[in-house]
Formats: C-alpha cells, sequence, structure tokens
C-alpha cells in the first residue's frame, strides 16, 4: 500500500510525522489515542506506540482494527507486519484476565483461558495475592488485594479488567445547579464515559473546566465524596466553585488540611495531609475510610505522591475519578494510575477545545540568550548537577524580561520561576510581588484576587501557581526557569493563560532560555507535550522582540 499520507511507521513502533502535510493535524489527533509523542523539532515529530498506549486505547473501547485502521489511513508506506501483529497481540491481552464477583460476593480472578490463568497465578508476587482455586477459570482473590493484583498484573504484561464493582457509599443528595450557565458537550460526554468504564481518568485541557466534570460525577453518583487536591489553595478553589455550580451548601462540605479537620459528606483534603507522617505512621489514613465514600475525585492526578498509591490500591472498591490535563508523570508511574485510578476513558484534544472558543489561543515563543563571557567560563568548568542552576538562572535573562514586560504593558502577566534566589532578585528589581510556597495562603488568595481584579497586573510567582489556580484574565506568561525538562509542568504552565478573555485576545507564552546550555536541552523536553497538542514554539532572538 502506498499513499501520500504524512505518517512513516517503522519496525521498532516508532512513527514518523512529517508536520507541514495537509493531513498533520488529523493524524496528530488521531495518533494521541494510543502514541506518546517522543520528540517534536520543526519537520518531523517522533511518536511511539507503547504498550500503556494501547491498552488505554482498548480500555477506552478502541480494538486493534481501529489502531491499524488510523495508522494505514494516515501511512505513507506500509505498515510493517511485524508491527501488525505486535499491536494485535497486545491489545488482545488487555481483559484476558478479569477481576469479578461470585454471586456471594468473593473477589475472583477469572479467564476465558486456564493457561492464561495459571500461568498468572504461577508467578510468586500474584500467588501471594490469590486464595485457593475455586475452579478451572478462577481464583479467589484476597479481600485487600484488589488494587495491588492490578499492578502486579500490568507488570506481567496481562492487564486485568476490573468488573467487581463498587460499594455505592452512604446516599447524599447532590445536583448541578445551572443557572446562568450550561455543562457543555465534552464536559457531559467525559463524565458519561467515566461512569461507563466505573473508574478512569477524564483529561482535559488547563481552563476546560475539569472541576465541573468532577461536580457532574458527584450529581451522578449522590453518594459521600472525598476530594484529593494539590494544595489548600486549590481545596478553597473547589469549595468555591461547588457552592456556586451545585446544590451543596457551607454545612455540607469540609476542609481537611493543616489548620482544620472537617469530615463532611464532601470532603476536600490535600494530597500533603494524606502523606504527612507522625512518628513513622501515616497519620491521617482514617480519613479515608471516615466516611461511607462511593466516589473519590484525584484531581491532578499525574501529580499523585507515591505514597498515595499505596493507599489508592485499597481503595478499589469505591469508584475513583481522576483529573488531569497530562496523563504525562515524569517518574514513569504512568502504570500505576492506569491500575489503580483506572485507564483514560476520557481525552479532549486541546486544539479542538480552542477551535470551539471555550479555551483562549495561545502562541509559544521561545527567546534565547547568550550567557555573558565570564558565566559561560564558569558553566564551562561546573559541575554537571550546578550547570541547569546556573544557566537557568543568568542574569542576562532580567532585560528580557523589562521588554516582555514593555511589549505587553497593561496585559495581566505571570512571571513563573523554579528557584527562589531568582524569583527574590526578579520580584526585588522589577518591584512586583512575588507568590512562593513561603507565602502564607491568606496572602497568596489576596495577591491572586488582586490579580484577577486588575488592580496587580504583574506577579511573580513560583511553581505553587502550577497547578490549580484560577486566573482567568492572566494573557501572558514569562518563564524564567522550570523543573529540568518537566512536560506536565509546561503544560500546567501553559494553562495558567488558556481561560478565554473577556475580549477574545490571544494569549502569549514565552520561555526565555540560555542558548547552547542545559537549559535549551530541558526546554525542547519540556515542548513535546504541548507540540503533541498542536502547539509550536517560534524561537525568537533578544534582538527581534
Amino acid at each position: 500500500m502506498m499513499t501520500n499520507g504524512p505518517l512513516i511507521v517503522q519496525s521498532d513502533k516508532t512513527a514518523l510525522l512529517e508536520v507541514d502535510h495537509p493531513q498533520a493535524s488529523d493524524a496528530r489527533h488521531d495518533l494521541a489515542i494510543f502514541a506518546e509523542l517522543e520528540r517534536a523539532p520543526e519537520h518531523i515529530h517522533t511518536y511511539r506506540i507503547t504498550k500503556l498506549g494501547l491498552w488505554n486505547a482498548r480500555a477506552a473501547g478502541h480494538g486493534s482494527d481501529y489502531v491499524l485502521g488510523v495508522l494505514d489511513k494516515y501511512a505513507k508506506f506500509a505498515i510493517p507486519s511485524s508491527v501488525r501483529v505486535d499491536i494485535s497481540e497486545t491489545m488482545d491481552r488487555y481483559g484476558k484476565l478479569v477481576i469479578r464477583r461470585s454471586p456471594d460476593g468473593v473477589l475472583l480472578l477469572t479467564s476465558e483461558s486456564a493457561a492464561i490463568l495459571l500461568e498468572a497465578s504461577r508467578s510468586p508476587r500474584i500467588a501471594a495475592l490469590l486464595g485457593p482455586r475455586v475452579s478451572q477459570d478462577s481464583f479467589e482473590v484476597l479481600a485487600f488485594a484488589r488494587g495491588s493484583l492490578k499492578q502486579e498484573l500490568l507488570k506481567l504484561g496481562w492487564p486485568a479488567e476490573d468488573l467487581a464493582g463498587y460499594t455505592p457509599g452512604a446516599p447524599h443528595a447532590i445536583a448541578l445547579d445551572e443557572s446562568g450557565w450550561n455543562i457543555r458537550d465534552y464536559q457531559s460526554k467525559a463524565v458519561e464515559k467515566f461512569w461507563e468504564g466505573g473508574s478512569g481518568v477524564v483529561v482535559l485541557p488547563c481552563g476546560a473546566g475539569k472541576t465541573i466534570v468532577g461536580a457532574a460525577a458527584m450529581s451522578k453518583a449522590k453518594t459521600n465524596t472525598l476530594i484529593l487536591v494539590t494544595n489548600t489553595v486549590a481545596a478553597r478553589q473547589w469549595k468555591a466553585e461547588l457552592l456556586k455550580r451545585t446544590t451543596l451548601t457551607e454545612d455540607e462540605i469540609g476542609e481537611y488540611s493543616g489548620s482544620v479537620k472537617e469530615v463532611k459528606p464532601v470532603t476536600i483534603a490535600s494530597y500533603q495531609i494524606l502523606t504527612a507522617k507522625r512518628k513513622g505512621e501515616y497519620a491521617h489514613l482514617e480519613l479515608l475510610n471516615a466516611k461511607d465514600w462511593g466516589l473519590i475525585v484525584y484531581d491532578e492526578v499525574h501529580l499523585l505522591p507515591a505514597p498515595i498509591f499505596k493507599m489508592t490500591a485499597d481503595l478499589q472498591a469505591r469508584r475513583r475519578l481522576g483529573l488531569t490535563a497530562t496523563l504525562v508523570r515524569e517518574d514513569g508511574k504512568e502504570g500505576d494510575v492506569f491500575s489503580l485510578i483506572g485507564p483514560k476513558r476520557f481525552d479532549a484534544p486541546w486544539k479542538e477545545i480552542e477551535a470551539e472558543g471555550y479555551i483562549a489561543p495561545a502562541e509559544c515563543f521561545e527567546i534565547r540568550v547568550d550567557l555573558p563571557e565570564q558565566e559561560r567560563l564558569d558553566y564551562a568548568i561546573a559541575e554537571q548537577e550546578d550547570r541547569y542552576r546556573m544557566a537557568a538562572t543568568s542574569e542576562t535573562k532580567i532585560p528580557v524580561i523589562h521588554k516582555l514586560l514593555a511589549k505587553h504593558k497593561g496585559e495581566p502577566t505571570l512571571i513563573i520561576g523554579q528557584y527562589l534566589d531568582q524569583i527574590d532578585e526578579v520580584a526585588d528589581l522589577l518591584q512586583i510581588p512575588k507568590i512562593t510556597g513561603e507565602t502564607p495562603v491568606n496572602e497568596r488568595e489576596r495577591l491572586f484576587q488582586a490579580f484577577r481584579d486588575g488592580s496587580q497586573p504583574t506577579l511573580v510567582v513560583s511553581k505553587v501557581a502550577n497547578f490549580s489556580v484560577d486566573l482567568p484574565e492572566a494573557s501572558v506568561a514569562i518563564q524564567i526557569s522550570g523543573s529540568y525538562g518537566s512536560r506536565q509542568e509546561e503544560a500546567q504552565r501553559l494553562g495558567r493563560l488558556l481561560r478565554p478573555k473577556a475580549d477574545g485576545r490571544t494569549a502569549s507564552f514565552y520561555t526565555i532560555i540560555a542558548r547552547d546550555t542545559v537549559d535549551q536541552d530541558f526546554a525542547q523536553n519540556r515542548q513535546r507535550f504541548l507540540a503533541e497538542q498542536g502547539y509550536s514554539y517560534q524561537i525568537l532572538d533578544v534582538s527581534s522582540i
């Protein structure tokens, strides 16, 4: 088969996409369902077809015929037969093992293939989670082991389908209050897909209303709900949004944080509080069983700390909804999210939602600066681990910030950095308020509110503003340093700008990097996720600003 498509699929399961081809945008959209973007230079983007990507697609209801159909549709040359076979066989492994409940409530691991079941049960790590063999096609599963079993089976290459059902939890009346607004089609669809699947992850761009998806899922479940969020500011934003969008009242929503310990029918807690230890023990674990939760919502699920995975393994009988802008994790634990929260149930492409007018259009720019001679020499002799900090915090970036602020005078602007001494220096030099982890919560909220109402048009912020901060009118971001090559951070930072603007203007996202340093190398990695979403970076020299 020979077509003139934009895609070359290779026998190592990489797919090369010609960016300038007229079908490239459609191909990118279809590939995102099962492939991961690996490299995104200017003209050819490299995707990798991974097992987890294929299993996510399978869990979302796409079979191997769909995946191979997409590849055939866009391929310039015939798909290697080894790739066709491998895709079919990999996707076929999903759901060969099924976790069910027997009529009398016992957890079972079952399979139509006695050989696969026997093979899995012979693995020492899986045998430790199983009880006696019940029949030719089923083993009893130890009551506590539902989550751990799914984790281990995934590692073995036999991802199990979990059809064991969920506890309904204690009923609690919750309904959406759509006065003055309406739930969007994609939000309704996301809730529908999540509910069909039972548990799993919904991926939506920042600014596309993930909280409303959470609220709509709660109104469908009508049960006690535990919401886990990244920090106290996010908890308060969730509470305000739920009061605004649902029939819930103040008395029904509790905050469980360092300062307040309220357990109510809807309780919002931070990951930090759950992972806090006292005398070597997790001090707040009782929260997970304090109420008969029927639904647990994980906000920004890509940031889920590793200890929470262990806790989540014990919560498999409760419905779990993960919300995120990107499933990319920098620690490679995407498999744990898949096993324990659930597969990706819904993924709305950023550009598609932008085209519908629900998020603001954005332009991304990378501005390269040259290190001064002395800094260059210091960088050359520095230890490898010190080089990024030196390049990222170079003072040569400060005149560029001045230029950009002058260019966008009067526009709501965030200056975002990673290093506190750099943030302090920029804030002092420019006489702009700063928000870091050390800023008290009340002061943070005051400054964010001043930014929202326009009385404070510019803020310097650390990574505390990466997530769960609602700043709808922010239209310019100047990124001066970041967490090395973190793709999910890049997505979160761009997300600060994507709320639709009252005047419909385009957002501008600038990254200032030091040329020919690891700062430049990391920047390329950071941009990969956004390239996958259809955002391209223009590279500018300082002189062209």
